[in-house]
């Protein structure tokens, strides 16, 4: 049984890009980092940083665009997806990008529409619900 999914938790590193479609269906499209530490050879702390194009539809592409700014906290649950062109020049080109199905917000929300006196709901009281983990033993060989 085949099965395609990604879960991120990460930060937003800019401002996302929202763009219309034919038939005015919204797409939301987000930049995510996510870092991992870690010790060298030497004993240094290093830090290394994934960067993620994130992809979001209809709904969840109005509640990016209402909530999200950069340096949001996010929990993405989407799959992958990879697609190809070809460029103006003739160049070929791909890319894979996370297609999100379930986006939460974590940690306290960044202010928006401070401008013109109303800003985005404040964070709930009670953390959000993580994906619980099945710890159910089964007879898989892995």
């Amino acid at each position: 049984m085949p099965l395609n999914k990604v879960m991120l938790i990460g930060n937003v590193g800019k401002d996302p890009e929202i763009r219309y479609l034919e038939g005015d269906s919204k797409v939301a499209t987000i930049r995510m980092a996510t870092s991992e530490k870690y010790r060298d050879r030497d004993g240094r702390q290093k830090e290394y940083t994934e960067w993620h194009t994130v992809t979001a539809w209809r709904t969840t592409a109005d509640l990016v665009e209402k909530y999200v700014r950069k340096g949001s906290l996010l929990y993405v649950e989407g799959r992958l997806r990879t697609r190809s062109w070809t460029d103006k020049t003739g160049v070929q080109k791909s890319a894979t990008e996370i297609v999100a199905e379930n986006i939460q917000f974590l940690g306290r929300q960044p202010q928006s529409g401070a401008e013109n006196g109303t800003s985005a709901p404040t964070a709930p009281k009670t953390p959000p619900t993580m994906p619980e983990i099945d710890t159910v033993d089964d007879d898989l060989p892995f």
